[in-house]
C-alpha cells in the first residue's frame, strides 16, 4: 500500500523539492500541498491515514493540529528551521521531526518510519545550526557571487520567474539569463529549483542573498515583500 503525503509549507521551493523527490518513490504518493494553516487544517479534517509534513513557520497550534490528525488516523512530521529547538514538538509527541536542511535520503527514511507507526527525529550536532561543512560551502558560494547575483538568488528562492526578476531589478530578461548561467557555474547547480534548494540548505548563502535583496529594496531599486510568482 502506498504512503499518502500532504505537504504544507509557506516556502514554495521546499514544497516543489519534496514533490520532485516523491515522484521517484514508487511507494509514496503526494495527495496535496498548501502554503497556509487554514488549508492544512481543512486537509487534516478530510483525509485519513496520511502523513502530513508541515513547516513550523506556519505557527500552528500544536495540540489542535494533533487532535485533527488523530481524528483521521493521520500522522504529523514537523519541519523546523535550522536554529529552532525541537523541544515543543518532542514534548507534544509529534512522531516526525526534521529540519529545513534535511538530506533527501533522510526525508524519505523519516516518512517511511513514521508511516510504520514509529518515531523519527533528525539528529543534529549539539549546539549546531547547519553543519560546519554546510557553512563552509555556503560561505564559499557567497564569496563567489556578486551583489547582483545574490539578489537574483533571493528572488529565485521566492519563486520569481526571469521576466519578474528583470522587472524588479530594472534589467532585461537576457541579462538575467546570463546572470543565472553565471550563478549556476559558480554554485555547481544545474537549474533554478536546484539553486533554490541549494540556497535554503546552505543558510550562509540564503541569509546573504536575502540581506542583499532587502538592502537593495530599501535603497529603492527593488521592493519585494513575501511574493511568490
Amino acid at each position: 500500500m502506498s504512503i499518502k503525503i500532504f505537504v504544507s509549507d509557506n516556502q514554495a521551493v521546499f514544497r516543489a523539492g519534496v514533490a520532485r523527490l516523491l515522484a521517484i518513490e514508487e511507494d509514496v504518493r503526494l495527495i496535496g500541498q498548501c502554503d497556509d494553516l487554514a488549508r492544512l487544517e481543512k486537509a487534516l479534517e478530510t483525509s485519513t491515514r496520511a502523513l502530513f509534513i508541515f513547516a513550523s513557520s506556519l505557527a500552528a497550534e500544536i495540540p489542535r493540529l494533533i487532535d485533527k490528525a488523530s481524528a483521521g488516523d493521520n500522522r504529523l512530521i514537523a519541519v523546523l528551521e535550522i536554529t529552532e529547538s525541537p523541544q515543543l514538538y518532542l514534548n507534544s509527541g509529534i512522531p516526525g521531526i526534521l529540519y529545513r536542511d534535511v538530506p533527501q535520503a533522510e526525508l524519505v527514511r523519516c516518512m517511511r518510519t513514521v508511516a510504520r507507526g514509529s518515531r523519527y527525529v533528525q539528529q543534529r550536532a549539539k549546539g549546531s545550526s547547519p553543519s560546519i561543512e554546510a557553512d563552509l560551502v555556503g560561505e564559499s558560494a557567497r564569496q563567489r557571487l556578486t551583489a547582483k547575483e545574490l539578489q537574483i538568488v533571493s528572488l529565485v528562492v521566492q519563486g520569481f520567474k526571469n521576466k519578474d526578476i528583470a522587472k524588479e531589478l530594472n534589467n532585461s530578461e537576457q541579462v538575467i539569463k546570463n546572470c543565472l548561467r553565471s550563478i549556476f557555474d559558480k554554485t555547481g547547480v544545474s537549474g533554478r529549483l536546484e539553486l533554490a534548494l541549494f540556497a535554503i540548505h546552505h543558510r550562509t548563502l540564503f541569509d546573504a542573498a536575502d540581506c542583499a535583496h532587502r538592502t537593495d529594496s530599501v535603497s529603492g531599486i527593488a521592493i519585494v515583500e513575501n511574493r511568490v510568482a
